[in-house]
């Protein structure tokens, strides 16, 4: 028998990461619940919100959830065949004006946590473009945080969203089936999954009611039982070695 033979098998880890925590008392129910009766193990803190201080209280209490920066520069509806701003913090085409928002976020991200992120990403997935992402990558570094797509081989998976990318819906895409799916198909290594639960309707953005359905799956006992079954194990940003 070799040596190979001998290995266990590579270790499948996720990282159930919930967005926009803090945008609304709603959404801070959905995450709260998901993380306490269901898989999220991560979220990404709105600081700029009202109800910023309520998430940063909970993760400040609840210290198996690693909370990371979820920059917020605006948000953008797609209607009409032309993509229109729903609100804009900063016209993300100044990267010098983006620069002094993202270190603005982080100065309110440290004084509601207490502490640097344990990872950053943003509203839309803004820090994809060319021009930002240097700038992205700079501040991770300064901050000794993981950066979304781009830190230590995690692997981001976005397939857990309702909408496509025009914001039609697409139910089927986060329900209990696709949920386990995804955990079923998972390589090895850390993969960070995306989601947005929520509940009720007093969030700004118009994915609302996909929300509470994902809170719903987040939370099905049949989707703990698919992790055990497929021998994944459930971590968070604190896990991974720099």
């Amino acid at each position: 028998m070799t040596g190979s033979e001998n290995r266990p098998p590579p270790r499948r880890r996720l990282i159930v990461n919930a967005d926009d925590f803090g945008q609304s008392h709603g959404i801070n129910e959905g995450v709260k619940r998901a993380n306490s009766h269901g898989i999220v193990t991560s979220a990404s803190l709105m600081v700029r919100w009202p109800s910023s201080k309520e998430a940063a209280d909970y993760g400040r209490h609840h210290a198996q959830l690693s909370l990371g920066l979820h920059v917020d520069l605006g948000e953008w509806v797609y209607g009409d065949e032309n993509w229109s701003p729903l609100y804009t913090v900063v016209d993300p085409d100044d990267v010098r004006a983006v620069d002094r928002e993202v270190r603005r976020q982080i100065e309110l991200f440290r004084d509601l946590v207490g502490r640097d992120p344990t990872h950053i990403d943003s509203h839309q997935h803004v820090h994809r473009s060319p021009e930002l992402l240097p700038l992205f990558r700079t501040v991770a570094e300064e901050t000794r945080a993981f950066l979304r797509e781009g830190s230590h081989g995690i692997t981001y998976d976005g397939r857990f969203y309702g909408w496509d990318r025009y914001g039609i819906p697409i139910p089927s895409a986060i329900g209990v089936d696709a949920l386990d799916g995804i955990i079923r198909s998972l390589r090895p290594g850390f993969t960070e999954l995306g989601c947005h639960p929520g509940l009720g309707s007093d969030m700004i953005s118009p994915y609302r009611d996909e929300r509470a359905i994902e809170t719903v799956a987040l939370c099905d006992p049949r989707v703990g039982e698919a992790i055990l079954a497929s021998g994944v194990e459930l971590s968070s940003f604190r896990d991974v070695e720099r």
